[in-house]
């Protein structure tokens, strides 16, 4: 049965394949869909792309940027990449876990220790290998974006401790693992596109949220959820994924130039994610946030046996220990 959802998918698909240039004959613009805005560090880094794949093939390969999900949500600009209606979507490592079991180790809680550490595993053999997950579903994976750390932050009273969170609804993106984080520690999660948080948040829909300082910034939740607790509870990066269709329909040495191109393109959104990851941190406490540090010992404790649990897949448990063995 076709949902109203899936009228919705379906609509949009129909929308982007009418109307967007596909690569034909050896040239082409990508479409590339993201739900952040115009200037946040993984559109620019998109931008980026599309002007180095210009400037080296003299206009015969660029991208369009569809930012703001003007193509949807990221469920939505999956499909659409699955089924080639895209060319290229950004979304959250999150989002993919339901599809592609693997990238669970990017959303696992307390994984990695730092932003170094992610980094040093992204850019090695883990990272290598789990860019390689998504092809026997219609993808390719072309890079993985820094998006953390992921912290908690509510409009109801400063968090130091997961007792604190009891009560509150805590948005949470549609993926099974940060459903069942948030609730071990202690709050009642509530599964939410990540365009509606800020209206659920002025409506008391939702008591509050967890993403990242530019996430926070940009989508300005922190005018009305202006508790930030320094959780850091995942690291979890983004992932920067091409429709196989389109991929497929590339020369070899297009093949080449572009995963070449979105490797580059990393360094870029991490100059960038670091600029605007301070930038935002001192906007929103210049704007009244109140940031509250952790009890991160007790945080790890609450959601270890969840930890354990899938962990006990034994392709999961393999990943991890080579993440752990990297720190």
């Amino acid at each position: 049965m076709l949902t109203r959802r899936g009228f919705g998918i379906l609509g949009v698909a129909s929308v982007a394949a009418g109307c967007t240039p596909r690569p034909t004959a050896g040239r082409g613009v990508f479409t590339a869909a993201d739900v952040h805005p115009d200037g946040h560090p993984v559109v620019e880094a998109m931008r980026w792309m599309s002007d180095e794949l210009s400037r080296q093939t003299e206009g015969r390969l660029s991208m369009d940027i569809y930012p703001s999900g003007q193509l949807g949500a990221e469920d939505d600009s999956i499909g659409l990449a699955r089924f080639a209606a895209v060319d290229m979507c950004r979304v959250a490592a999150a989002a993919l876990n339901n599809a592609f079991p693997e990238t669970r180790l990017w959303a696992l809680p307390y994984v990695f220790q730092s932003v170094q550490h992610m980094r040093a595993v992204v850019d090695g053999s883990v990272g290598h290998d789990l860019l390689n997950v998504f092809e026997g579903r219609g993808l390719v994976g072309l890079a993985y974006y820094d998006a953390a750390p992921r912290c908690l932050y509510n409009a109801r009273h400063p968090v130091r401790e997961p007792g604190q969170l009891r009560g509150l609804k805590i948005r949470a993106p549609n993926s099974d693992i940060f459903l069942e984080m948030l609730a071990a520690m202690g709050a009642n999660p509530t599964p939410l596109s990540f365009g509606g948080v800020f209206s659920a948040l002025q409506t008391h829909l939702i008591d509050g949220a967890e993403n990242n300082w530019p996430s926070y910034q940009s989508s300005r939740q922190y005018e009305v959820a202006y508790h930030w607790s320094d959780s850091q509870h995942s690291f979890s990066p983004d992932a920067l994924l091409m429709s196989k269709v389109a991929f497929d329909a590339l020369s070899a040495a297009d093949k080449e130039l572009v995963k070449d191109v979105a490797r580059r393109s990393v360094a870029v959104q991490r100059t960038l994610w670091d600029e605007r990851s301070a930038a935002a941190q001192s906007e929103v406490v210049a704007g009244g946030v109140q940031v509250s540090s952790v009890d991160r010992p007790a945080f790890e404790a609450s959601v270890r046996p969840l930890l354990e649990r899938y962990l006990r897949d034994p392709v999961l448990r393999g990943l991890y220990e080579r993440v752990r063995a990297a720190t």
